[in-house]
C-alpha cells in the first residue's frame, strides 16, 4: 500500500484555515444537539466545494457527501463531533470561550476542523475516487445521543461500508495514533438513588430514620460488590459522584439523592450491573427501615471497534507518518462516546490522536474535560490528512482483507 506522498505535505499546505476554524468554533462553543453557529462556520469554510448536504429534522447535524468521480464503489463514513461542555474555561488563550458556563474541553473543536481539513483534501482529490465519502458533523456527543438522533432521521442511509472517527487527547504522546480492536471504550449509564427516610432533630436520632448513614452503607457496598460480583477481566466501575441531603448542621434530613455513573464493557455486565445495583439499594436501606428508588438513565453503549477496521487504520497511519506513529493499547478506556452507535451498524474504529505539545511530559498534561486542557494545533493538520488517507484507502481497496 502506497498513500499520495503530497496528502500530508498538502494538509499541512492548509493549516492556517484548519486552525481558524478550530480557533472560531472553539470561541464560540455550543452545547447540546442543537449547535447552529457551529454548523453554519462548517457550511461557510466548505462551501465551495462539491459536497451534497443533508440535515434532519432532530439536531443540527450535518451530513455533507462527496461522490467520487471515479465512478460507484464502496461507501466511507468520517466523522467529527460539533458540542462543548458546561464548564467554564480557564486557559487564557486569546481565542477562548466568549460563552459563559461553556467550553471545548473535549477537542470537539478540532475534530470539526480536522474533518473538514479532510473534506477539502479528498474533493481536491475527488476525480480518483471509486465511491462516496460520507463527513458526518455530529452535535449531541456530550451526553445527548447525537449519532443516534442522526441515524434515527435517516441521514446515514444507506449506512456506509466503513466508519472512522479521530479523537484527540492532550495527555497523550505529541502525534502519536493509538486505538484496539474489540472494546475500546465502556457503555456509560447514570444513576439516581432516592434513600427516603424519616427526619428530625440531630441530637435524638433515634427519633429518626436516618438516611444519611443508610447512603454511606451504599457508596461502601456497590465498591465492595464490584470487586465480589462481577469478573476482572470484564470490568465494570460504579462512582457516586454526588450525595445531596440535609440544609442544617442540628438537622436530619429526611431523605438523600444520589448520583453516579455505571460504566461496563459488555452488554451482559451491563444489564446484570443495572439489577446487582437495585437488589444492593433497597436491601441495603430496607435493613434499617428506610425505603429506596433508584433510577437508571442510559447511556452511550460499549464502543466496539472493527479488528479490520484498526488492523486497516494501522497499515494507513504507519504509511502515512512512520512506523512509530501507531499503539496498540493494551486496554479500553472507561470513558464513553456515543460514536458506538455509528460503529454497531457500520464496521469502524476510533483512534485517538495525541495533541501534547511535543517535548511536553505529557502524561502529566491537562486532560481532556479540564478548564485547562490544551491542544498543539501543529498536531491538526495530521489528523486532516489521516482522516483523508483512511477514506481514500478504503474507498480503493476496502480493509486489505
Amino acid at each position: 500500500m502506497m498513500l499520495s506522498i503530497d496528502l500530508l505535505d498538502t494538509a499541512r499546505a492548509i493549516a492556517p484555515e484548519i486552525v481558524a476554524l478550530r480557533r472560531a468554533i472553539h470561541a464560540e462553543p455550543e452545547l447540546g444537539l442543537h449547535t447552529p453557529k457551529t454548523r453554519d462556520k462548517v457550511r461557510a469554510a466548505l462551501a465551495n466545494l462539491p459536497l451534497t448536504w443533508a440535515e434532519g429534522p432532530s439536531t443540527t447535524g450535518l451530513v455533507a457527501t462527496l461522490k467520487g468521480g471515479a465512478g460507484p464503489g464502496r461507501r466511507v463514513l468520517l466523522r467529527g463531533d460539533m458540542d462543548a461542555l458546561p464548564m467554564p474555561e480557564e486557559t487564557g488563550l486569546s481565542f477562548a470561550s466568549t460563552i459563559e458556563g461553556a467550553m471545548h474541553a473535549c477537542g470537539h473543536d478540532a475534530h470539526t476542523a480536522m474533518l473538514a481539513g479532510a473534506a477539502r483534501l479528498l474533493c481536491a482529490r475527488a476525480d480518483s475516487l471509486a465511491g462516496d465519502v460520507q463527513f458526518m458533523f455530529q452535535p449531541g456527543e456530550e451526553g445527548w445521543h447525537g449519532a443516534r438522533f442522526m441515524l434515527d432521521d435517516g441521514l446515514l442511509d444507506p449506512l456506509p461500508d466503513a466508519a472512522f472517527a479521530l479523537h484527540v487527547m492532550p495527555n497523550a504522546p505529541h502525534g502519536v495514533v493509538a486505538g484496539r480492536a474489540g472494546p475500546l471504550l465502556a457503555a456509560a449509564d447514570q444513576l439516581e438513588i432516592v434513600i427516603e427516610g424519616r427526619g428530625g432533630h440531630a441530637s435524638m436520632p433515634h427519633q429518626t430514620l436516618d438516611p444519611v448513614p443508610v447512603a454511606c452503607e451504599i457508596v461502601t457496598a456497590l465498591s465492595a460488590m464490584v470487586t465480589r460480583r462481577f469478573n476482572a477481566h470484564d470490568p465494570v466501575v460504579v462512582t457516586i459522584a454526588s450525595i445531596q441531603a440535609g440544609s442544617a448542621h442540628n438537622v436530619i434530613a429526611d431523605r438523600v439523592l444520589m448520583k453516579g455513573t455505571m460504566r461496563s464493557l459488555s452488554q451482559g455486565h451491563r444489564a446484570a450491573l443495572k439489577d446487582a445495583i437495585e437488589l444492593l439499594v433497597v436491601g441495603i436501606a430496607g435493613a434499617h427501615g428506610l425505603t429506596a428508588d433508584v433510577k437508571i438513565i442510559d447511556g452511550f453503549p460499549v464502543t466496539i471497534c472493527d479488528a479490520r477496521a484498526v488492523d486497516f487504520g494501522e497499515a494507513v497511519t504507519r504509511d502515512l507518518l512512520g512506523a512509530e506513529a501507531f499503539m496498540r493499547l493494551p486496554d479500553p478506556i472507561m470513558g464513553a462516546e456515543d460514536f458506538a452507535y455509528v460503529l454497531e451498524k457500520a464496521p469502524g474504529a476510533m483512534f485517538f490522536l495525541g495533541v501534547a505539545q511535543e517535548g511536553d511530559d505529557w502524561a502529566h498534561c491537562c486532560g481532556i474535560h479540564s478548564t485547562r486542557m490544551m491542544v498543539d494545533e501543529s498536531v491538526l493538520p495530521t489528523g486532516a490528512a489521516l482522516l483523508a488517507a483512511l477514506g481514500e484507502q478504503f474507498l480503493a481497496k476496502g480493509f486489505y482483507s
